[in-house]
């Protein structure tokens, strides 16, 4: 999943950053309401995390514009507590409203509760034959055996489970899951894979996971059954 953060605080904003790709979403981050609104409008987010008191435009401002066009779910962070504030931010369109100084662990139950119930919730399940996924809740099962998986490998069998059936390449996946251009120099997507397919494939008979060559990878039963 990939979230927004428009802060302007630079410490506050590289704390959120880090916080969150660690709890495996993948965060772009804007530090004026200008980037902020063009980001929001113009990026595909699951999320947006965004301050109040901004450079350029406020994030009332952000806010207004993107609730125009996008009903992505919106958290706004900010110091202006009173009630009048959190009212507006409410009826602007906020999702919800979390006053500063916060604790982390609240900001990303907050985050995962505003997805349960948002447009991802119906998408938030995933299943191929005996593998499970519950992206919300972060837990991945084979065979009703719970998977231990990194942050990354986490973000990427979720990748994969979303597009299963399609061919993913290399490309797409350093880019969708790491957040970077690919570089020909660079083995990471390999590793990746492989430490995945060990966890998810090789303690079972079925493989789910399969290279084709020169393509990609591609997650898919090619067994008979329900899939």
């Amino acid at each position: 999943m990939r979230i927004l953060v428009i802060e302007d605080e630079h410490k506050l904003g590289d704390y959120l950053v880090k916080g969150l790709t660690e709890s495996g979403f993948v965060v772009d981050l804007a530090r004026s309401g200008l980037e902020g609104r063009s980001l929001a409008l113009d990026g595909d987010y699951d999320l947006l995390v965004l301050d109040v008191m901004l450079p350029g435009i406020d994030g009332f401002a952000v806010l207004e514009a993107v609730r125009k066009i996008k009903s992505v779910p919106v958290l706004m962070l900010t110091a202006r507590d009173e009630v009048a504030d959190r009212v507006r931010g409410l009826q602007s369109g906020a999702d919800d409203y979390l006053a500063k100084p916060f604790a982390f662990s609240e900001l990303l139950a907050r985050i995962q509760a505003l997805l349960r119930r948002g447009k991802l919730h119906e998408v938030s399940n995933y299943a191929l034959k005996d593998l499970h996924l519950d992206v919300v809740a972060r837990r991945a099962s084979r065979n009703g055996q719970r998977l231990d998986l990194t942050a990354k490998e986490f973000a990427l069998l979720t990748l994969l489970m979303r597009r299963r059936g399609n061919v993913l390449s290399r490309t797409q996946l350093a880019e969708q899951v790491w957040d970077i251009n690919f570089d020909s120099d660079t083995n990471i997507v390999e590793v990746a894979i492989r430490r995945l397919r060990s966890k998810i494939d090789d303690p079972f008979e079925e493989k789910l996971l399969h290279t084709v060559r020169g393509m990609g990878y591609v997650l898919e039963s090619r067994q008979g059954g329900m899939s």
